[in-house]
Protein backbone atom coordinates (compact mmCIF):
# COMPACT_ATOMS: atom_id res chain seq x y z
CA UNK A 1 0.00 0.00 0.00
CA UNK A 2 1.25 3.29 -1.04
CA UNK A 3 2.47 5.87 1.68
CA UNK A 4 2.96 10.14 1.39
CA UNK A 5 6.44 10.98 1.63
CA UNK A 6 6.29 12.76 4.56
CA UNK A 7 5.59 9.34 6.10
CA UNK A 8 8.27 7.65 4.82
CA UNK A 9 10.73 10.20 5.15
CA UNK A 10 9.88 10.33 9.50
CA UNK A 11 9.94 6.59 9.52
CA UNK A 12 13.07 6.11 8.47
CA UNK A 13 14.33 8.42 11.07
CA UNK A 14 12.55 6.43 13.92
CA UNK A 15 14.17 3.37 12.22
CA UNK A 16 17.29 4.74 12.49
CA UNK A 17 16.84 5.21 16.35
CA UNK A 18 16.40 9.00 15.79
CA UNK A 19 14.55 10.38 19.33
CA UNK A 20 15.02 14.06 18.37
CA UNK A 21 14.68 16.78 15.43
CA UNK A 22 15.41 20.31 15.54
CA UNK A 23 13.95 23.10 13.94
CA UNK A 24 11.29 26.35 12.96
CA UNK A 25 8.02 25.17 11.98
CA UNK A 26 7.03 26.55 8.23
CA UNK A 27 4.03 25.86 6.00
CA UNK A 28 6.67 23.53 3.50
CA UNK A 29 7.40 21.38 6.49
CA UNK A 30 4.52 21.53 8.42
CA UNK A 31 3.41 17.73 7.32
CA UNK A 32 6.67 16.42 8.16
CA UNK A 33 6.41 17.85 12.08
CA UNK A 34 3.43 16.38 11.83
CA UNK A 35 4.41 13.10 11.24
CA UNK A 36 6.80 13.35 13.93
CA UNK A 37 4.78 13.64 16.59
CA UNK A 38 2.90 10.25 14.88
CA UNK A 39 5.80 8.56 15.49
CA UNK A 40 6.74 9.85 19.38
CA UNK A 41 9.42 11.60 18.11
CA UNK A 42 10.36 14.68 20.08
CA UNK A 43 10.56 17.98 18.21
CA UNK A 44 12.94 20.52 19.43
CA UNK A 45 11.68 24.06 18.80
CA UNK A 46 14.63 26.34 18.28
CA UNK A 47 14.79 30.21 18.65
CA UNK A 48 16.34 30.64 15.16
CA UNK A 49 17.44 28.07 12.47
CA UNK A 50 21.06 28.48 12.90
CA UNK A 51 20.48 27.34 16.45
CA UNK A 52 18.63 24.43 15.43
CA UNK A 53 21.55 23.45 13.26
CA UNK A 54 23.65 23.55 15.74
CA UNK A 55 21.61 21.35 18.17
CA UNK A 56 20.87 18.74 15.70
CA UNK A 57 25.33 18.76 15.33
CA UNK A 58 25.49 18.48 18.73
CA UNK A 59 22.90 15.52 19.34
CA UNK A 60 24.45 13.93 15.85
CA UNK A 61 27.91 13.85 17.65
CA UNK A 62 27.02 13.27 21.31
CA UNK A 63 24.57 9.88 20.09
CA UNK A 64 27.19 9.24 16.88
CA UNK A 65 24.25 8.89 15.00
CA UNK A 66 22.80 11.32 12.29
CA UNK A 67 21.42 14.84 14.07
CA UNK A 68 17.85 16.12 12.10
CA UNK A 69 17.19 19.47 11.62
CA UNK A 70 14.23 21.19 9.67
CA UNK A 71 13.95 24.87 8.14
CA UNK A 72 10.88 25.87 5.75
CA UNK A 73 11.43 27.70 2.51
CA UNK A 74 13.31 31.07 1.93
CA UNK A 75 15.15 32.08 4.95
CA UNK A 76 14.52 29.12 7.02
CA UNK A 77 16.99 27.86 4.73
CA UNK A 78 19.95 30.42 4.42
CA UNK A 79 19.60 31.05 8.25
CA UNK A 80 20.74 27.16 8.18
CA UNK A 81 23.89 27.73 6.01
CA UNK A 82 26.56 28.74 8.65
CA UNK A 83 25.27 25.50 11.06
CA UNK A 84 25.90 23.30 7.72
CA UNK A 85 29.17 24.80 7.47
CA UNK A 86 30.44 24.34 10.69
CA UNK A 87 28.91 20.77 11.08
CA UNK A 88 31.41 20.67 7.75
CA UNK A 89 34.31 21.63 9.56
CA UNK A 90 33.58 19.12 12.49
CA UNK A 91 32.55 16.29 9.76
CA UNK A 92 29.34 15.33 11.46
CA UNK A 93 26.58 13.56 9.68
CA UNK A 94 23.67 16.00 9.77
CA UNK A 95 20.92 15.81 7.50
CA UNK A 96 19.41 19.71 6.57
CA UNK A 97 16.03 19.24 5.12
CA UNK A 98 14.50 22.59 3.70
CA UNK A 99 10.68 23.22 2.58
CA UNK A 100 10.29 24.33 -0.77
CA UNK A 101 6.35 25.87 -2.05
CA UNK A 102 4.90 23.34 -4.58
CA UNK A 103 7.13 22.19 -7.12
CA UNK A 104 4.16 23.12 -10.09
CA UNK A 105 4.59 26.46 -8.93
CA UNK A 106 8.26 26.86 -9.45
CA UNK A 107 8.75 30.10 -11.53
CA UNK A 108 5.91 32.15 -10.00
CA UNK A 109 6.33 35.01 -7.40
CA UNK A 110 5.71 32.45 -4.78
CA UNK A 111 6.33 33.30 -0.58
CA UNK A 112 9.79 32.13 0.18
CA UNK A 113 10.84 30.74 -3.18
CA UNK A 114 13.72 29.04 -2.67
CA UNK A 115 14.77 27.78 -6.86
CA UNK A 116 16.25 28.78 -9.08
CA UNK A 117 14.07 31.44 -10.04
CA UNK A 118 14.30 32.79 -6.28
CA UNK A 119 16.89 32.07 -3.37
CA UNK A 120 18.03 29.02 -4.70
CA UNK A 121 18.80 26.86 -1.24
CA UNK A 122 20.57 23.67 -3.35
CA UNK A 123 23.34 26.15 -5.18
CA UNK A 124 23.69 27.59 -1.86
CA UNK A 125 24.00 24.88 0.53
CA UNK A 126 26.44 22.77 -1.70
CA UNK A 127 29.91 24.61 -0.84
CA UNK A 128 28.88 23.78 2.59
CA UNK A 129 27.66 19.74 2.46
CA UNK A 130 28.51 16.75 0.91
CA UNK A 131 25.56 16.81 -1.01
CA UNK A 132 22.93 19.37 -1.97
CA UNK A 133 19.55 18.44 -4.16
CA UNK A 134 16.23 18.95 -4.61
CA UNK A 135 13.51 16.10 -4.79
CA UNK A 136 11.18 17.16 -7.90
CA UNK A 137 9.49 14.35 -8.18
CA UNK A 138 8.50 12.24 -5.51
CA UNK A 139 9.41 9.12 -7.45
CA UNK A 140 12.87 10.31 -7.15
CA UNK A 141 12.61 10.27 -3.32
CA UNK A 142 14.38 6.89 -2.81
CA UNK A 143 17.53 7.72 -4.71
CA UNK A 144 17.98 11.27 -3.71
CA UNK A 145 17.59 10.09 0.17
CA UNK A 146 19.85 7.25 -0.40
CA UNK A 147 22.23 9.14 -1.65
CA UNK A 148 22.20 11.84 0.81
CA UNK A 149 22.93 9.50 3.53
CA UNK A 150 25.87 7.47 2.22
CA UNK A 151 27.78 11.08 1.41
CA UNK A 152 26.60 12.18 4.85
CA UNK A 153 27.87 8.61 6.75
CA UNK A 154 30.44 7.31 5.14
CA UNK A 155 34.24 7.97 4.20
CA UNK A 156 34.92 11.73 5.39
CA UNK A 157 31.30 12.12 7.55
CA UNK A 158 29.40 15.35 6.90
CA UNK A 159 26.07 17.62 6.39
CA UNK A 160 23.84 16.95 3.60
CA UNK A 161 20.57 18.96 2.44
CA UNK A 162 17.70 17.79 1.05
CA UNK A 163 15.00 20.34 -0.41
CA UNK A 164 11.69 18.92 -0.77
CA UNK A 165 8.68 20.69 -2.11
CA UNK A 166 5.24 20.76 -0.14
CA UNK A 167 3.44 18.71 -2.89
CA UNK A 168 6.33 15.73 -3.32
CA UNK A 169 6.00 15.88 0.66
CA UNK A 170 2.25 15.03 -0.07
CA UNK A 171 2.55 12.60 -2.83
CA UNK A 172 2.19 8.75 -1.97
CA UNK A 173 5.04 6.54 -3.14
CA UNK A 174 5.60 2.71 -2.86
CA UNK A 175 6.91 2.21 0.69
CA UNK A 176 10.51 1.33 1.33
CA UNK A 177 13.39 0.72 3.63
CA UNK A 178 16.80 2.41 3.73
CA UNK A 179 19.04 0.59 6.37
CA UNK A 180 22.37 3.78 7.50
CA UNK A 181 25.03 2.36 5.35
CA UNK A 182 27.29 0.24 6.41
CA UNK A 183 30.88 0.84 4.98
CA UNK A 184 34.26 -0.66 5.67
CA UNK A 185 36.77 2.24 6.38
CA UNK A 186 38.91 3.35 3.43
CA UNK A 187 42.80 2.05 4.79
CA UNK A 188 46.31 2.37 3.54
CA UNK A 189 47.70 -0.80 2.05
CA UNK A 190 51.09 -0.06 3.05
CA UNK A 191 52.86 1.45 6.52
CA UNK A 192 56.55 0.29 5.90
CA UNK A 193 57.41 3.59 4.55
CA UNK A 194 55.58 4.85 7.93
CA UNK A 195 57.00 2.79 10.37
CA UNK A 196 60.84 2.92 9.22
CA UNK A 197 60.13 6.98 9.97
CA UNK A 198 59.07 6.43 12.93
CA UNK A 199 61.72 3.45 14.12
CA UNK A 200 64.51 5.96 12.94
CA UNK A 201 63.46 10.05 14.14
CA UNK A 202 65.70 10.85 17.27
CA UNK A 203 63.56 14.06 18.02
CA UNK A 204 59.87 13.68 16.95
CA UNK A 205 56.72 14.99 18.27
CA UNK A 206 52.93 14.48 17.81
CA UNK A 207 50.95 17.05 16.57
CA UNK A 208 47.30 16.37 16.95
CA UNK A 209 44.66 18.18 15.88
CA UNK A 210 40.94 18.20 15.86
CA UNK A 211 40.34 15.25 13.75
CA UNK A 212 41.73 12.86 16.59
CA UNK A 213 39.11 14.11 18.51
CA UNK A 214 36.17 13.50 15.82
CA UNK A 215 37.68 10.32 14.88
CA UNK A 216 37.86 9.40 18.66
CA UNK A 217 41.35 8.15 17.87
CA UNK A 218 41.87 8.25 21.68
CA UNK A 219 44.20 5.01 22.30
CA UNK A 220 45.93 4.66 19.34
CA UNK A 221 47.08 8.45 19.53
CA UNK A 222 48.16 7.21 23.02
CA UNK A 223 49.19 3.77 22.09
CA UNK A 224 51.25 5.56 19.77
CA UNK A 225 53.02 8.16 21.63
CA UNK A 226 54.02 5.49 24.75
CA UNK A 227 55.49 3.06 21.76
CA UNK A 228 57.84 5.27 20.23
CA UNK A 229 58.17 7.44 23.63
CA UNK A 230 57.27 10.29 21.61
CA UNK A 231 56.31 14.10 23.04
CA UNK A 232 52.98 15.63 22.14
CA UNK A 233 51.26 18.63 21.78
CA UNK A 234 47.80 19.33 20.23
CA UNK A 235 46.21 22.33 18.71
CA UNK A 236 43.23 23.89 19.87
CA UNK A 237 40.48 21.67 18.69
CA UNK A 238 42.99 18.47 19.32
CA UNK A 239 43.06 19.47 22.92
CA UNK A 240 40.44 16.43 23.76
CA UNK A 241 42.39 13.77 21.88
CA UNK A 242 45.30 13.09 24.91
CA UNK A 243 45.00 13.69 28.91
CA UNK A 244 46.52 16.64 29.48
CA UNK A 245 48.59 15.27 33.07
CA UNK A 246 50.27 12.32 31.20
CA UNK A 247 54.26 12.96 31.35
CA UNK A 248 54.60 13.15 27.39
CA UNK A 249 52.40 16.00 27.35
CA UNK A 250 54.39 18.85 26.36
CA UNK A 251 50.95 21.46 26.18
CA UNK A 252 49.09 22.92 23.24
CA UNK A 253 50.50 24.17 19.92
CA UNK A 254 49.33 27.44 18.43
CA UNK A 255 46.76 29.73 20.34
CA UNK A 256 46.60 28.87 24.09
CA UNK A 257 49.98 27.22 23.63
CA UNK A 258 52.20 26.29 26.21
CA UNK A 259 55.86 27.50 26.57
CA UNK A 260 57.44 24.13 26.91
CA UNK A 261 55.52 23.22 23.79
CA UNK A 262 57.28 25.85 21.48
CA UNK A 263 61.03 25.31 23.21
CA UNK A 264 60.46 21.53 22.00
CA UNK A 265 59.57 22.65 18.33
CA UNK A 266 62.32 24.91 18.14
CA UNK A 267 64.93 22.21 19.35
CA UNK A 268 65.07 20.70 15.89
CA UNK A 269 62.60 18.51 15.20
CA UNK A 270 63.14 15.95 12.77
CA UNK A 271 60.13 14.22 12.53
CA UNK A 272 56.55 15.57 13.39
CA UNK A 273 53.35 13.44 13.08
CA UNK A 274 50.83 15.24 12.29
CA UNK A 275 46.83 13.62 13.14
CA UNK A 276 44.17 15.48 12.04
CA UNK A 277 44.81 18.73 11.49
CA UNK A 278 44.47 21.07 8.40
CA UNK A 279 47.43 23.09 10.09
CA UNK A 280 45.78 26.45 9.89
CA UNK A 281 46.77 29.26 10.95
CA UNK A 282 44.99 29.10 14.29
CA UNK A 283 47.01 25.83 14.55
CA UNK A 284 50.38 27.52 13.38
CA UNK A 285 50.30 30.48 15.13
CA UNK A 286 53.36 31.40 16.49
CA UNK A 287 54.96 28.50 14.13
CA UNK A 288 58.42 30.17 12.89
CA UNK A 289 60.89 28.83 9.99
CA UNK A 290 62.88 27.54 12.85
CA UNK A 291 60.56 24.93 13.96
CA UNK A 292 60.14 23.96 10.28
CA UNK A 293 60.95 19.65 10.70
CA UNK A 294 63.08 17.92 8.42
CA UNK A 295 59.69 15.36 7.36
CA UNK A 296 56.15 15.50 8.19
CA UNK A 297 53.99 12.27 8.54
CA UNK A 298 50.71 13.12 8.16
CA UNK A 299 47.45 11.47 8.68
CA UNK A 300 44.22 12.47 7.22
CA UNK A 301 41.15 12.14 6.10
CA UNK A 302 41.64 13.32 2.83
CA UNK A 303 44.39 15.50 0.63
CA UNK A 304 43.06 19.14 0.50
CA UNK A 305 45.15 20.27 3.29
CA UNK A 306 48.22 18.84 3.15
CA UNK A 307 51.62 19.87 2.85
CA UNK A 308 50.30 23.27 2.04
CA UNK A 309 51.36 24.56 5.11
CA UNK A 310 54.61 23.28 5.94
CA UNK A 311 56.63 23.07 2.59
CA UNK A 312 58.62 20.09 3.97
CA UNK A 313 58.85 16.45 2.59
CA UNK A 314 55.96 15.14 3.81
CA UNK A 315 54.40 11.19 3.92
CA UNK A 316 51.10 11.61 3.88
CA UNK A 317 48.22 8.42 4.95
CA UNK A 318 44.86 9.13 4.10
CA UNK A 319 41.54 7.18 4.78
CA UNK A 320 39.74 6.64 8.08
CA UNK A 321 41.99 8.12 10.68
CA UNK A 322 41.41 5.62 13.74
CA UNK A 323 41.36 2.63 11.41
CA UNK A 324 45.07 3.63 9.79
CA UNK A 325 46.26 4.49 13.09
CA UNK A 326 45.15 1.07 14.27
CA UNK A 327 46.60 -0.59 11.09
CA UNK A 328 50.31 0.67 12.11
CA UNK A 329 50.52 0.18 15.29
CA UNK A 330 49.56 -3.77 14.66
CA UNK A 331 51.78 -3.72 11.68
CA UNK A 332 54.44 -2.43 14.31
CA UNK A 333 53.74 -4.74 17.33
CA UNK A 334 53.54 -1.00 19.11
CA UNK A 335 52.72 -1.61 22.90
CA UNK A 336 51.86 0.82 26.02
CA UNK A 337 55.04 2.00 27.87
CA UNK A 338 54.73 2.34 31.57
CA UNK A 339 53.56 5.18 32.08
CA UNK A 340 52.53 7.18 35.76
CA UNK A 341 49.09 7.47 35.92
CA UNK A 342 48.57 10.78 36.61
CA UNK A 343 45.43 13.50 37.81
CA UNK A 344 45.15 17.26 37.58
CA UNK A 345 46.49 18.36 40.99
CA UNK A 346 43.86 20.23 43.69
CA UNK A 347 42.42 24.00 43.32
CA UNK A 348 41.89 25.46 46.75
CA UNK A 349 39.67 28.64 46.61
CA UNK A 350 41.75 31.91 47.36
CA UNK A 351 40.44 33.12 50.44
CA UNK A 352 42.85 35.87 50.65
CA UNK A 353 40.86 37.69 47.99
CA UNK A 354 38.84 40.12 48.51
CA UNK A 355 35.09 40.43 47.28
CA UNK A 356 36.49 43.53 45.47
CA UNK A 357 39.27 41.19 43.68
CA UNK A 358 38.09 40.77 40.00
CA UNK A 359 38.66 37.18 39.00
CA UNK A 360 40.70 35.88 36.38
CA UNK A 361 39.89 33.68 33.48
CA UNK A 362 43.07 31.38 34.22
CA UNK A 363 41.80 30.89 38.01
CA UNK A 364 38.23 30.40 36.75
CA UNK A 365 39.23 27.86 34.43
CA UNK A 366 41.37 25.72 36.98
CA UNK A 367 38.62 25.94 39.85
CA UNK A 368 36.23 24.76 36.58
CA UNK A 369 38.48 21.65 36.43
CA UNK A 370 38.37 20.89 40.36
CA UNK A 371 34.78 20.70 40.87
CA UNK A 372 33.65 18.68 36.76
CA UNK A 373 33.84 15.09 36.89
CA UNK A 374 36.51 13.99 34.95
CA UNK A 375 33.64 12.73 32.22
CA UNK A 376 32.22 16.15 31.74
CA UNK A 377 32.03 17.36 27.94
CA UNK A 378 32.91 20.82 27.45
CA UNK A 379 32.06 23.02 24.61
CA UNK A 380 34.10 25.67 23.57
CA UNK A 381 32.75 28.81 22.11
CA UNK A 382 34.32 30.88 19.20
CA UNK A 383 36.42 33.97 21.99
CA UNK A 384 39.34 34.20 24.49
CA UNK A 385 37.03 32.09 27.02
CA UNK A 386 37.59 28.80 25.50
CA UNK A 387 41.51 29.71 24.81
CA UNK A 388 41.66 30.27 28.40
CA UNK A 389 40.20 26.86 28.49
CA UNK A 390 42.63 25.44 26.02
CA UNK A 391 45.44 26.57 28.19
CA UNK A 392 44.37 25.91 31.92
CA UNK A 393 41.74 23.54 31.58
CA UNK A 394 43.53 19.51 32.03
CA UNK A 395 42.17 17.43 30.45
CA UNK A 396 41.80 13.64 32.59
CA UNK A 397 39.25 11.49 29.89
CA UNK A 398 39.81 12.32 26.22
CA UNK A 399 36.93 12.83 24.12
CA UNK A 400 35.93 15.27 27.10
CA UNK A 401 37.04 18.61 25.22
CA UNK A 402 35.10 19.84 21.75
CA UNK A 403 36.41 23.57 19.50
CA UNK A 404 36.65 24.19 16.56
CA UNK A 405 39.60 26.97 15.36
CA UNK A 406 39.04 26.69 11.63
CA UNK A 407 35.38 27.85 10.81
CA UNK A 408 34.79 29.24 14.41
CA UNK A 409 31.05 30.10 14.33
CA UNK A 410 30.56 32.53 17.09
CA UNK A 411 27.49 30.98 19.54
CA UNK A 412 27.59 27.32 18.06
CA UNK A 413 28.81 25.94 21.21
CA UNK A 414 25.87 27.13 22.60
CA UNK A 415 23.74 24.73 20.36
CA UNK A 416 25.74 22.10 20.42
CA UNK A 417 25.60 21.82 23.98
CA UNK A 418 22.26 21.57 24.18
CA UNK A 419 22.31 18.61 21.52
CA UNK A 420 24.91 16.74 23.26
CA UNK A 421 23.18 16.82 26.63
CA UNK A 422 19.69 15.21 25.01
CA UNK A 423 21.94 13.17 23.56
CA UNK A 424 23.78 12.13 26.85
CA UNK A 425 21.30 12.77 29.70
CA UNK A 426 23.33 11.48 32.37
CA UNK A 427 26.78 13.16 31.84
CA UNK A 428 27.52 17.01 32.55
CA UNK A 429 27.69 19.13 29.77
CA UNK A 430 28.68 22.44 30.04
CA UNK A 431 28.69 25.13 27.10
CA UNK A 432 31.84 27.20 27.64
CA UNK A 433 30.97 30.88 26.01
CA UNK A 434 30.83 34.65 26.47
CA UNK A 435 29.13 37.46 26.34
CA UNK A 436 29.46 38.30 22.98
CA UNK A 437 28.77 34.48 21.89
CA UNK A 438 25.67 34.94 23.89
CA UNK A 439 24.10 37.80 21.83
CA UNK A 440 24.44 36.09 18.51
CA UNK A 441 22.85 32.96 19.89
CA UNK A 442 21.23 32.95 23.43
CA UNK A 443 18.22 32.83 23.17
CA UNK A 444 18.82 29.16 22.50
CA UNK A 445 18.74 28.96 26.21
CA UNK A 446 15.00 29.41 25.83
CA UNK A 447 14.93 26.63 23.51
CA UNK A 448 16.81 24.43 26.72
CA UNK A 449 14.37 25.91 29.15
CA UNK A 450 11.46 24.68 27.57
CA UNK A 451 12.39 21.63 26.65
CA UNK A 452 13.99 20.98 30.05
CA UNK A 453 17.47 20.07 28.86
CA UNK A 454 20.05 20.45 31.68
CA UNK A 455 23.22 21.95 29.74
CA UNK A 456 25.27 24.44 31.93
CA UNK A 457 26.66 27.45 30.08
CA UNK A 458 29.18 28.87 31.82
CA UNK A 459 29.26 32.68 29.93
CA UNK A 460 32.50 34.86 31.05
CA UNK A 461 31.46 38.23 30.34
CA UNK A 462 34.18 41.34 30.83
CA UNK A 463 31.74 43.31 28.28
CA UNK A 464 33.65 43.25 24.96
CA UNK A 465 34.38 41.00 21.93
CA UNK A 466 37.88 40.23 24.02
CA UNK A 467 39.49 38.02 21.80
CA UNK A 468 39.02 40.80 19.17
CA UNK A 469 39.23 43.63 21.09
CA UNK A 470 42.72 42.63 22.46
CA UNK A 471 44.00 41.07 19.21
CA UNK A 472 43.38 44.37 17.24
CA UNK A 473 45.15 46.76 20.40
CA UNK A 474 47.83 44.20 20.05
CA UNK A 475 48.44 44.67 16.72
CA UNK A 476 47.73 48.00 15.88
CA UNK A 477 47.78 49.67 19.05
CA UNK A 478 43.73 50.90 19.01
CA UNK A 479 40.85 48.79 19.03
CA UNK A 480 37.83 49.50 17.35
CA UNK A 481 33.94 48.54 17.47
CA UNK A 482 35.16 45.70 19.94
CA UNK A 483 33.60 47.06 23.67
CA UNK A 484 29.95 47.33 24.25
CA UNK A 485 29.21 50.69 25.67
CA UNK A 486 25.71 49.11 27.79
CA UNK A 487 27.56 45.54 28.18
CA UNK A 488 25.19 42.44 28.81
CA UNK A 489 23.33 41.70 31.78
CA UNK A 490 23.89 38.16 31.74
CA UNK A 491 21.85 36.92 34.51
CA UNK A 492 19.26 39.12 34.29
CA UNK A 493 18.61 38.13 30.47
CA UNK A 494 18.95 34.49 31.59
CA UNK A 495 15.97 34.94 33.92
CA UNK A 496 13.85 36.80 31.20
CA UNK A 497 13.96 33.40 29.52
CA UNK A 498 13.14 31.42 32.96
CA UNK A 499 16.48 30.12 33.29
CA UNK A 500 18.26 29.33 36.93
CA UNK A 501 21.22 32.04 36.73
CA UNK A 502 23.85 32.99 39.11
CA UNK A 503 26.19 35.90 38.62
CA UNK A 504 29.76 35.27 40.44
CA UNK A 505 32.26 37.88 41.39
CA UNK A 506 33.96 35.47 43.60
CA UNK A 507 35.70 32.19 43.60
CA UNK A 508 33.26 31.78 46.78
CA UNK A 509 30.08 32.41 44.67
CA UNK A 510 31.43 30.68 41.36
CA UNK A 511 31.81 27.38 43.31
CA UNK A 512 28.47 27.69 45.13
CA UNK A 513 26.79 28.06 41.52
CA UNK A 514 29.22 25.22 40.11
CA UNK A 515 28.22 22.98 43.13
CA UNK A 516 24.13 23.39 42.44
CA UNK A 517 24.80 23.03 38.59
CA UNK A 518 26.89 19.41 38.27
CA UNK A 519 25.52 16.32 38.38
CA UNK A 520 22.01 17.03 37.41
CA UNK A 521 20.31 14.70 34.68
CA UNK A 522 16.79 17.17 34.13
CA UNK A 523 14.97 20.50 35.28
CA UNK A 524 16.24 22.83 33.01
CA UNK A 525 19.59 24.78 31.90
CA UNK A 526 22.02 26.80 34.50
CA UNK A 527 23.39 29.94 33.18
CA UNK A 528 26.22 31.23 35.21
CA UNK A 529 27.77 34.46 34.48
CA UNK A 530 31.35 34.96 36.03
CA UNK A 531 32.22 38.64 35.55
CA UNK A 532 35.84 38.65 34.75
CA UNK A 533 38.97 40.96 34.73
CA UNK A 534 38.02 43.11 31.15
CA UNK A 535 42.40 44.00 31.31
CA UNK A 536 43.68 40.44 31.48
CA UNK A 537 45.76 39.26 28.31
CA UNK A 538 44.44 36.39 26.65
CA UNK A 539 46.76 33.52 25.26
CA UNK A 540 45.75 34.80 21.27
CA UNK A 541 48.94 37.53 21.25
CA UNK A 542 50.66 35.05 18.70
CA UNK A 543 47.88 35.81 15.98
CA UNK A 544 49.40 38.00 13.75
CA UNK A 545 47.29 41.06 12.69
CA UNK A 546 49.02 41.99 9.19
CA UNK A 547 47.84 45.83 7.44
CA UNK A 548 50.17 45.45 4.79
Amino acid sequence: MKKRVYTILVEHFKQWGITHVFGIPGKSISPVMLELESFEIEYVLGRHESGCGFEAAGYALGKNTLGVVLGTSGPGGTNLLTAAAQAMEFNLPVLFITGHPSAVDTGKAMSQESSPFGADLVKMFEPVTRFSGRVERAESFRLFLQHAIEQAWTGERGPVHLCIPFDVLMEEVEPFHLSMPQVSPLVCSDYGQAISLLDQATNPILFIGKGGVIAEAFDEIQLMAEHWKIPVVTTPGGKGAFPTQHPLYLGGFGLGGSKIAIDYMRSGVDLMIVIGSKLCDMQLSGFGADMVPQQVLQFEHEITFTGKSILTPTEIILGDLKANLRGLLKKANASLGDYERLTAPPFHLNDSESDNTKLSAKRVMKLLRSMLPTDAILFGDAGSHSFYAVEHFDILEPGTFYLDEVFIAMGAAIGYSIGAKLALPDRDVVCITGDGCLMLQGTEISTAVNHEIATVFFVLNNGRLDMVEKGMSYNTGRSVGAVYKSPLHVTQFAESMGAEAYRCETEAELAAALHRSIGRTEGGPIVIEVIVDPEEIPPILTRLLSLD
